[in-house]
């Protein structure tokens, strides 16, 4: 797992994209699908209110509650999604997706790869917006599944990253 060092939180993050650099109609796809992920990542940034962080929890020491921070001061509502169900930075938490008892814009997911999957479909299943896999949580197939029901999906990027380049 990597883990970046949190004075790299405001420099970009490199990602690949695998394309064959020796013909035109690859390298405008390439392009094409960076246009489209930035685009996405502007929506959800630019579009959305209320993050549920499922992993949030009050350790402190946790990328989760760093990330919630900086939502917050961006001026997103935060809900805490995480068994323990604790109340974190002044938000009451709920063990669960399916137990807020309000909308949710955007699902968050700060769990292991192979947890992701149905954390996307609880997504899914409750009416989000948009999902979002933070930074080494990676899921094609739950990817695929949230696309095809209508949700913004972004993968493998931290929105904390992402309004530090605004």
């Amino acid at each position: 797992m990597r883990i970046r060092d949190p004075r790299d939180w405001n420099r970009p993050i490199e990602v690949p994209v695998a394309r064959d650099m020796g013909t035109p109609e690859a390298t405008e796809t390439s392009q094409d699908s960076t246009t489209d992920v930035e685009a996405t990542i502007d929506r959800v940034l630019d579009e959305t209110t209320t993050w549920a962080v499922v992993g949030l929890s009050t350790n402190t020491e946790r990328a989760a509650h760093g990330v919630a921070g900086v939502l917050q001061r961006a001026g997103k509502r935060i809900v805490p999604v995480h068994p323990s169900a604790a109340t974190v930075h002044g938000e009451p938490g709920y063990a669960s997706l399916g137990d807020i008892p309000f909308p949710v814009d955007v699902v968050d997911v700060f769990v292991r790869s192979e947890l992701a999957g149905d954390v996307a479909d609880q997504a899914i299943a409750i009416g989000a917006k948009a999902v979002w896999f933070q930074l080494d949580v990676i899921d094609e197939d739950a990817a695929a599944r949230v696309r095809a029901a209508g949700l913004d999906m972004v993968m493998d990027r931290c929105p904390a990253i992402e309004l530090g380049r605004r």
